[in-house]
């Protein structure tokens, strides 16, 4: 019965943990205002299929890791996640980090597949897709090619930048909104 309950437990918080990263990132300042939407108009931007799109609001986004901080040791990617969010599908995340050298860390990017191994940082469930070497330089790329929640984290001395560095951060892409923004 204590199993069945754990369980129940554990459940219901991965899903206030998802309903709770969903409604971060559609928490978009470009999306348009519902206060000032114009109903009279409503056929001319849903229903006009010739009605010009707003190209750069439709196109895949570059986001590097951490903005100009890259990715490194000690700075919070997960209050960088929430900031610089929503992602939508089939944007692509650069990971850009330091070669290693006598004066800076090695780093790595590990996903990880389920959300309790991501809380522990438990890299050995974690598939690495970077090694040392491949954020160096312009950066590893990562496209954002699913609609599922991802989980990435710096893998290095088993899991202790994970953990201590703050090197870990989750998103869940969304998709792409059909209307033009305001003007």
């Amino acid at each position: 019965m204590a199993s069945t309950t754990n369980c129940v437990h554990v459940l219901m918080l991965f899903v206030i943990i998802t309903t709770s990263m969903f409604s971060v990132t559609i928490a978009n300042k470009d999306w348009p205002s519902f206060g000032n939407f114009n109903y009279t108009d409503w056929w001319s931007r849903f229903g006009n299929h010739y009605h010009q799109m707003n190209k750069t609001q439709q196109e895949s986004k570059n986001i590097v890791v951490g903005g100009s901080q890259n990715w490194q040791f000690g700075y919070n990617y997960s209050d960088w996640a929430i900031k610089s969010g929503p992602f939508y599908l089939n944007d692509t995340l650069i990971f850009k980090y330091d070669a290693p050298n006598a004066t800076s860390f090695p780093h790595s990017v590990y996903m990880y597949s389920s959300w309790r191994s991501f809380i522990k940082c438990d890299v050995k469930k974690a598939k690495m897709v970077a090694n040392h070497t491949q954020g160096v330089g312009e950066g590893f790329k990562f496209v954002l090619n699913k609609w599922k929640p991802y989980y990435f984290s710096c893998g290095e001395k088993n899991g202790l930048h994970c953990n201590i560095g703050q090197m870990k951060f989750s998103i869940m892409p969304m998709f792409r909104p059909f209307w033009p923004s305001s003007p």
